[in-house]
């Protein structure tokens, strides 16, 4: 099992809803027709200097991963959704 995690930095000014709108995107995402068990949601604020949100999407295999990162929707999500909120994004993909 893969999991993916990412965590992202959202620019100064950004409405607390325009995150909200992205991060609901990629709950929703589907890969062919079937949803994902993603995980996700925006900081708590309960530490400083914390991300603004993360998300984690466990996926069977590398295969499957590469899938899901080369996915049309989920690349539409990304460009549409979070590139133009985000100041910095940190992924990373480990065993589980």
């Amino acid at each position: 099992m893969i999991r993916n995690a990412v965590v992202g930095h959202v620019r100064e000014g950004v409405p607390v809803e325009d995150v909200e709108k992205a991060v609901q995107g990629i709950r929703e995402l589907r890969v062919d027709g079937e949803p994902l068990p993603v995980v996700a949601g925006l900081d708590l604020g309960l530490r400083d200097c914390n991300a603004s949100f993360a998300s984690t999407v466990d996926l069977p295999d590398e295969a499957a991963y590469r899938a899901y990162d080369l996915d049309a929707e989920h690349n539409r999500v990304r460009a549409e959704l979070f590139a133009p909120i985000c100041e910095r994004v940190d992924r990373i993909q480990f065993r589980i």
